[in-house]
């Protein structure tokens, strides 16, 4: 049973991978279409990915910087629609936004000199997002406005990477107004999900494997699956509750906040790519209970770190305001971890829980209520630190 979920979450993913390239309408298309201003920018890191940011200009002038999580890109702040959607809210509210893409995602797969169809462009994790990418995407958005400092909120992912770059590059706390943590991610000792459980202890033989079979991103795939994907999911297909229990089983059960019309929108964009770094380095978390660097092998850590093992993030160097907002049903970002992510932080960091107790990793950006549940609260906050 186990194996046949696997294959079939295997497929989705896969099968969502060639929708995003084939037939997606891309965050700039989807904010066009719903009736909002958008800008296209792009920004070159000092190792030379070129990144997409997309702007909703407000008449505000201060800027609100969205991070998303692993697999995606930034159509996850706008795929609820207006009036739903974080990106829209905030924009109604007269924010500046600005929506981030990391490396190796749909809007991000250039580099001045790497082709993305070679290994050494996927030579990165989350790791290289929030040393390199973060800080490049910030610097601009404040350059672009002539702010000093920015309001930021990350989904997932979008949480472990700001805190890598908060910790490894201090100075960027004071450019930070206030840090939204949805579902946050860095210890992930206590993670619930029995999908990612069972991939975690074998991350080391996986990474040899793909290493040696030449795959370095994340689920390629092709026509037939994307087709077969979209299918699936949609409302007319019996196989629609086996797409929306495959998702499940790595995020946790809450089948009142899942909109399964959405699923084929959602499915558009996500994934939308990512470097199979970036998931070791996940499992590496999982295993070793701890937040720190990329485990490279005792060799290689004595050569690159002068320690057998890899350093921890040095959480205590983070010094801006910084909500933790999580869900009780997170698989991924377990009570017990935002907990012990939140004693490291110390005084910076403030609990505050989504009153659902069925609220998991997913409904952050895809929650039937997620307006009035979090989203409302987010902006209130942001509003006390102007």
């Amino acid at each position: 049973m186990k194996t046949r979920l696997f294959a079939f979450t295997l497929l989705l993913l896969g099968s969502s991978t060639i929708l995003v390239e084939a037939i997606s309408r891309g965050t700039e298309k989807i904010i066009t279409d719903d009736g909002y201003t958008v800008e296209k920018h792009q920004v070159v890191t000092s190792d030379g990915y070129v990144l997409s940011l997309f702007r909703i200009p407000g008449y505000r002038t201060t800027p609100v910087f969205l991070q998303h999580g692993l697999l995606c890109s930034s159509a996850d702040w706008v795929i609820l629609g207006p009036g739903r959607s974080l990106a829209y809210l905030l924009a109604d509210a007269g924010y500046d936004v600005w929506l981030g893409n990391a490396r190796g995602n749909t809007n991000s797969r250039q580099h001045v000199t790497m082709d993305p169809k070679k290994a050494k462009f996927w030579d990165f994790s989350w790791h290289e997002i929030g040393l390199l990418d973060l800080p490049a995407m910030i610097d601009y958005v404040l350059e672009k406005t002539g702010q000093q400092s920015l309001h930021y909120a990350g989904h997932s992912q979008g949480t472990t990477s700001f805190f890598v770059m908060a910790s490894l590059r201090p100075e960027y706390n004071g450019k930070i107004r206030s840090m939204h943590a949805l579902a946050p991610v860095a210890f992930m000792g206590h993670l619930r999900s029995p999908f990612i459980r069972a991939f975690a202890p074998f991350a080391n033989q996986i990474e040899w494997t793909m290493g040696m079979l030449g795959v370095t991103e994340f689920l390629p795939s092709n026509k037939m699956m994307a087709l077969g994907g979209q299918k699936a999911c949609e409302d007319s297909s019996v196989l629609q509750e086996a797409c929306v229990n495959a998702l499940f089983l790595v995020s946790g059960y809450d089948s009142a906040q899942t909109n399964r019309t959405m699923l084929p929108a959602i499915l558009e964009n996500t994934p939308a790519g990512a470097s199979v770094k970036q998931f070791i380095h996940f499992a590496q978390g999982i295993n070793s209970g701890r937040f720190r660097q990329y485990d490279l092998g005792i060799v290689r850590n004595l050569m690159e770190y002068g320690s057998v093992s890899p350093p921890s993030y040095p959480l205590n160097r983070i010094s801006a305001p910084v909500f933790l907002h999580y869900g009780d049903n997170d698989w991924l970002a377990s009570v017990t971890d935002v907990g012990l992510l939140h004693q490291q932080l110390g005084d910076s960091a403030q609990l505050l829980r989504v009153p659902d107790n069925r609220w998991n990793h997913l409904d952050f950006t895809y929650g039937n209520d997620a307006k009035h549940l979090l989203y409302d609260r987010i902006i209130e906050l942001m509003g006390q630190h102007e």
